[in-house]
């Protein structure tokens, strides 16, 4: 894939869910830092990190528990390891994060 399509690519789903995190309801601070970086922090502190990793055509995710790396198949955004999907991956690292269920709808 052309780095300016996986750009586009990893910058729409990054907005889509930016504006999840902003809906859930959970106190959630979501803030969104250059170069394709979301910032997420729980109301105890804790931090999730989650951005655009261009030159692996990756987007990555690090929570408390760990760091994933997500790749585009077949319009899904799949876990390198184990294959699971990256939306499903967030609500559940962000639910033990946050210490309370965080649902995240995701819009398509």
């Amino acid at each position: 894939m052309e780095e300016s399509a996986f750009n586009m690519l990893a910058e729409a789903e990054l907005a889509r869910i930016e504006n999840a995190f902003d809906a859930c309801g959970a106190d959630i601070d979501i803030e969104p830092k250059p170069g394709g970086v979301l910032e997420i922090e729980f109301d105890n502190g804790s931090k999730m990190i989650i951005n655009r990793h261009t030159a692996a055509r990756e987007i990555w995710v690090a929570a408390r528990s760990g760091g994933f790396h997500f790749r585009p198949v077949e319009g899904a955004w799949r876990n390198t390891r184990d294959d699971g999907e990256l939306w499903a991956m967030l609500a559940v690292l962000a639910s033990e994060q946050a210490g309370e269920a965080v649902t995240l709808v995701r819009p398509y």
